[in-house]
């Protein structure tokens, strides 16, 4: 008499799917490891290890919206598991939703007091809600449980600088000394704090992490809490000095961001392209629908390739972010028709030609930046003093300037 099988468990086979998937995602086989969670949810829809590690592959990608319901189904399958709720707390900061992250995070590090990695991300969303008090102690333990962890000594740094506190310098030195890909912020870190020589420009990694970060919240931050207003105010000035806001003209948005900038200088755009280095705040422009092409790329690069290519070019609260702007500028006049103008925004320095502030941007002595702009072919024609924005409750004096390319 013959026996009939026993049909495989869907459950215990796509479980086994997934740990194939997960060894594949570990060397990096991130195709690989998607082609098999695949085939593991047509088993098991909800299997809770495949959606998280599909959701941690979304979050690296960019897709957080993707990595959101991702982990949230994981979290939803398995409400107590500290694995899938610290994914879900890193998702939820990275996409600004951080009164939830901190509370998401704040309840793996009750589960698993010595989790580094959760208390580092528990004390920067902290910190960038501005509750740096409560953030520090996350910080410190994190560096205590992980003394050799650059990243963490870092993170430290950075919230000591932000508290205003002792110490962050040398836990910048530590992070330094750590080695890992940490160290060109690291030392960009120390020269706002007076340690070493500003460097001419931030490392672009810095620039690029710091702006994909911040996407999520940066309108909100801007506008809300920080009363920015340099775009508008720039329109300002290019309707009283430049060219008539007609639709005629090719404008390049430099450092787009999300298109608060490219709300204000639309009116002059018959094509209007906006450029920036992170890809989080381009999505967010891009569905904006402001802008006829969008391009992930450093400014200088993205210029010195379009040689003649506009009439205008618009930089609004970027060039802070660049120490030496001689290769910025020499860029904007290579860029520009002749006739053709160009508006940005500088935070307000003196003396120097330019010096990096504990904000972590530039300040650039007008009057050397003018002595720049002239020797490229850039005129001047309008210059207005102007408070940019609201840092620690003081305004940041701020010029604007619109030239002219002879």
């Amino acid at each position: 008499m013959s026996q009939t099988a026993t049909p495989p468990d869907p459950r215990q086979a796509a479980a086994a799917l997934v740990r194939e998937g997960a060894a594949r995602q570990a060397i990096g086989d991130d195709q690989g490891a998607i082609a098999l969670y695949r085939r593991a949810f047509e088993l098991e829809p909800n299997e809770p290890n495949g959606l998280n590690l599909l959701g941690i592959i979304a979050r690296q990608r960019g897709d957080l919206e993707a990595a959101l319901t991702l982990s949230s189904r994981a979290v939803a399958a398995m409400p107590d598991s500290p694995v899938f709720l610290a994914a879900r707390g890193v998702t939820l900061a990275e996409a600004g939703q951080l009164e939830e992250a901190v509370t998401v995070l704040g309840r793996v590090v009750a589960m698993r007091p010595a989790d580094a990695l959760s208390r580092r991300n528990l004390g920067q969303a902290l910190c960038a809600l501005g509750r740096v008090g409560e953030a520090m102690p996350h910080l410190r333990e994190a560096v205590a449980l992980t003394p050799a962890d650059p990243e963490a000594q870092l993170a430290l740094a950075h919230g000591l600088r932000e508290a205003g506190a002792p110490g962050a310098a040398e836990a910048a030195r530590r992070a330094l000394s750590a080695g890992g890909t940490v160290g060109a912020q690291a030392r960009f870190l120390l020269a706002s704090l007076g340690e070493g020589k500003a460097p001419a420009r931030p490392p672009e990694s810095y620039v690029r992490n710091l702006f994909d970060n911040y996407a999520p919240r940066f309108e909100a931050e801007l506008t809300g809490n920080l009363a920015y207003r340099t775009p508008e105010a720039l329109a300002d000035l290019l309707r009283d000095a430049g060219p008539a806001p007609d639709g005629t003209l090719d404008v390049a948005d430099l450092g787009c961001g999300t298109g608060l900038s490219g709300q204000a200088i639309r009116p002059w755009a018959r094509h209007l392209t906006g450029v920036d280095l992170s890809p989080r705040m381009l999505e967010i422009a891009r569905r904006r629908g402001l802008y006829d092409a969008l391009e992930e790329e450093e400014l200088v690069t993205f210029l010195a390739a379009r040689r003649g290519a506009y009439d205008l070019v618009v930089a609004a609260d970027v060039l802070n972010y660049l120490g030496d702007l001689a290769p910025a500028l020499n860029a904007t006049a290579a860029a520009l028709r002749p006739g053709g103008h160009a508006a940005f925004s500088l935070e307000t320095g003196e003396g120097a030609p330019y010096a990096l502030g504990e904000g972590l941007r530039y300040r650039h002595d007008p009057a050397h930046v003018l002595a720049l702009a002239t020797a490229t072919r850039l005129r001047p024609v309008a210059r207005s003093e102007a408070a940019l924005r609201e840092e620690r409750g003081a305004p940041v004096a701020g010029t604007l300037l619109v030239l002219r390319r002879d």
